[in-house]
């Protein structure tokens, strides 16, 4: 049983593995270090028994997300850490973000600067995201998608089955934190470039991420989503309505379309709300 475990997961990130394994032993020396291997064609399980570390292989690639989970149902620690392999997080930072969790915090998140996202568009989409999320939360959110992060396991494993599989893990487990009341706080941080190339592509991934803004939505408060579209839809009516009345003198079809529309898209939300309740209440 250790205090401390930290996973990396990993896709054909051996060159960048070769040079943070040993980084990390300097500031985390007792920790138990898990690599998950998500199919890896390269070298990266001779490196990891290089390194003498823990080493977890999916036999094919099954995504971010998986490899997530797959790493902290093998770890043993109190406390779980979770960085990138592919160099972007500093070992160096990792006492800083125990040190957070030991004032008392249950999830502690490596917050990047604007100068450290990768790209302009990631920059932008990232901090769409970042107020979005503190709009539904009520809570300011500096880093929605930052995998690197600190937390404790007991609490992290209370929502695993909700993580996805794919890129969005670390805003579901993050929305699901303030969800459930946990105490989140940020560290900001400076995410150098990546060794080796990236696995994310614009075009590929763009709609994925246009996805999470709804999931923020739908699995933090429906209600929050789904009430404003229905206002909308009732001003729209309302404003169709007082329009035809003062020129026609009639209450049209269109209007009571929107009317209707306004009414089904408030009960959906308020069905999702209750969906939503009863989900989280399996993760106590």
């Amino acid at each position: 049983m250790h205090n401390l475990s930290l996973i990396l997961p990993a896709k054909n990130e051996s060159a960048a593995l070769d040079f943070l394994l040993p980084k990390i032993r300097q500031y985390a020396k007792d920790a138990e270090i898990i690599v998950v291997d998500d199919g890896s064609s390269d070298d990266t399980e001779a490196v990891c028994q290089k390194h003498k570390v823990k080493i977890v292989s999916n036999p094919y690639s099954k995504g971010n997300g998986a490899a997530i989970k797959a790493g902290a149902r093998a770890a043993t620690g109190e406390v779980l850490v979770f960085m990138d392999a592919d160099g972007q997080h500093r070992p160096e930072d990792i006492p800083r973000l125990l040190d957070t969790v030991n004032q008392g915090f249950d999830m502690v998140v490596g917050a990047r600067s604007r100068a450290s996202q990768a790209g302009v568009h990631r920059a932008a989409a990232n901090g769409f995201y970042n107020r979005l999320a503190t709009w539904m939360v009520g809570h300011p959110i500096l880093d929605l998608t930052s995998g690197f992060r600190a937390v404790k396991a007991n609490k992290f494993r209370q929502f695993i089955y909700l993580l996805p599989n794919g890129f969005s893990y670390p805003t579901t487990i993050t929305m699901s934190f303030f969800r459930a009341g946990y105490s989140v706080e940020y560290v900001p941080i400076v995410a150098p470039k990546r060794i080796g190339n990236s696995h994310i592509r614009l075009l590929r991934d763009g709609a994925r991420f246009l996805i999470i803004i709804f999931k923020i939505g739908t699995l933090y408060s429906p209600l929050k989503l789904f009430a404003p579209i229905s206002f909308s839809f009732f001003l729209m009516g309302l404003g169709h309505y007082l329009y035809t009345y003062l020129t026609v003198h009639r209450f049209t079809n269109m209007s009571a379309l929107l009317f209707i529309s306004a009414v089904m898209v408030f009960l959906i939300g308020l069905i999702s709300e209750q969906i939503t309740a009863l989900m989280y209440k399996d993760s106590e």
